[in-house]
């Protein structure tokens, strides 16, 4: 392969998934197409023998973290440049530029050539990264609270389905009283090296597809993956105040790691249902008490709910509608122990329908106030407006 073929060369395509696609994601195509193209399927099958390797060599660079942002970022820096650049006329030295020795470019102190090399694995590197170990994938999971639960904090079960160790194998694959061996093809590096020119080229070993070993009798529960589907149940203890979308990370509860390496982690998003009286703001709690005009008029004590109880609140007589009255530590507990308040706002009510009696009133009562302007700014803005 030239390393013009590279640079035109798109794994992400050859796996069927975007350059976006999570590692997840890349992994359950590398799979299916692995399943679907490996020569034991296909005896005697050219074509799928050749997409194998294909698919094979481009799950060997995207689906290592480390290779695949080596390769995201050489496609971003040189995908364009580099293709006018072979026999364009352009002048272009692209041995300098790999072998970094006389003027070429660089990148970070380096020749091109250390981060092209990288990427490939040249053989005087060493072992390669596929067989290393992988950290197991994050999981994410929903649970629905109540509003009540939420202020409070709730311990609630978790069903969940999702890839655990094999029970079986203990996560090496081989039926329990064998072992895996180590690939004698790659000797147990998961990728095989070739020379072209100046060029030295890796790509997933065929025998044992990248993993650097050969299960010779595989479990017969997870089929030599090491990893199986599996349904769990777990406690889950939701804090204190836990907010609506808000994410709770449980530490190495997500997908196991492969060859020895750390579990992923469980993220739970919690979706809080809304409550018919209250609301929240922050840590505080919110409540919109319904009162009538005489009551802001000449006061009154009003009683209110809380979440654990009542509290009485005294209203001064002249109190504006749309006041908002405060009851210290009745709203939601913070981290440092102090809970936050409730706020009462006040909101008149105007009655639908009078009796003979009220509207009596309320005609006395506009009488007597008939010389009280409750709004003398706008009054004022008007008679200038009708002088001009």
């Amino acid at each position: 392969m030239s390393a013009r073929d590279w640079i035109d060369k798109d794994f992400y395509r050859e796996l069927g998934v975007s350059s976006d696609a999570s590692d997840a994601e890349v992994k359950k195509a590398y799979r299916k197409l692995a399943r679907e193209l490996h020569p034991d399927a296909n005896p005697g099958n050219a074509d799928a023998e050749a997409r194998f390797k294909s698919v094979s060599e481009a799950y060997g660079v995207v689906g290592d973290p480390e290779k695949r942002k080596q390769y995201d970022e050489a496609r971003s820096m040189f995908g364009g440049g580099l293709r006018g650049g072979f026999g364009g006329g352009s002048g272009f030295d692209f041995g300098d530029a790999f072998g970094g020795q006389q003027g070429g470019f660089t990148a970070g102190g380096g020749g091109l050539g250390d981060l092209f090399g990288n990427l490939f694995n040249r053989a005087k590197s060493g072992g390669g990264t596929t067989a290393r170990p992988r950290r197991g994938a994050d999981v994410e999971t929903d649970v629905r609270l109540d509003f009540v639960e939420a202020v409070r904090g709730a311990t609630v079960p978790l069903r969940l389905s999702s890839p655990s160790t094999c029970d079986t194998c203990h996560g090496s694959g081989a039926r329990p009283g064998s072992s895996p061996k180590t690939c004698v093809t790659c000797g147990g590096v998961g990728l095989v090296s070739r020379s072209q020119g100046a060029f030295a080229f890796s790509e997933p070993c065929r025998d044992c597809r990248g993993t650097g070993r050969i299960i010779d009798d595989p479990c017969p529960d997870c089929a030599g993956e090491g990893v199986n589907t599996k349904t769990r149940t777990l406690t889950v203890r939701i804090p204190a105040g836990v907010e609506d979308e808000q994410r709770i990370r449980l530490a190495g509860q997500g997908e196991p790691g492969r060859s020895g390496a750390p579990a992923g982690d469980l993220y739970v998003r919690v979706h809080v249902t809304p409550h018919p009286v209250f609301g929240r703001s922050g840590n505080d709690l919110t409540l919109k008490v319904p009162v009538s005009y005489t009551e802001l008029a000449l006061g009154t004590t009003l009683t209110v709910p809380t979440l654990d109880g009542v509290v009485s609140l005294n209203v001064a007589p002249g109190t504006a509608s749309g006041r908002v009255l405060r009851v210290r530590g009745k709203g939601v507990q913070r981290r440092d122990g102090q809970s936050g308040h409730l706020l009462v706002t006040l909101q008149v009510t105007v009655p639908a329908d009078l009796d003979d009696d009220a509207r009596t009133a309320l005609e006395a009562y506009a009488k007597a106030t008939a010389t009280h302007d409750p709004r003398p700014e706008l009054t004022a803005l008007v008679q200038k407006a009708r002088q001009s």
